[in-house]
């Protein structure tokens, strides 16, 4: 599933959120946008586990703020 968080004041670490991310989710991809407003999370994980996630490596958000995006798959890697 993709997430578009809004972040609250400084963006987090981004490393940080990648390894969190990787111990729970190694597929998981994350980036923030150019305007570091939004963190854009590719994972496996339900919303309120993300913001769990999140929260633990200093960026606290409510489950709230973590939006699940309309899937984008178009069924051609079977995956």
């Amino acid at each position: 599933m993709e997430f578009h968080v809004a972040v609250p004041g400084t963006p987090p670490d981004l490393a940080a959120v990648e390894r969190a991310l990787a111990a729970l989710d190694p597929a998981a991809l994350v980036d923030l946008d150019a305007a570091g407003a939004t963190l854009r999370v590719s994972t496996s994980m339900a919303a309120a586990q993300l913001a769990a996630l999140l929260g633990s490596v200093g960026c606290a958000v409510g489950e709230g703020q973590v939006i699940q995006q309309p899937s984008v798959c178009c069924g051609g890697c079977s995956g």
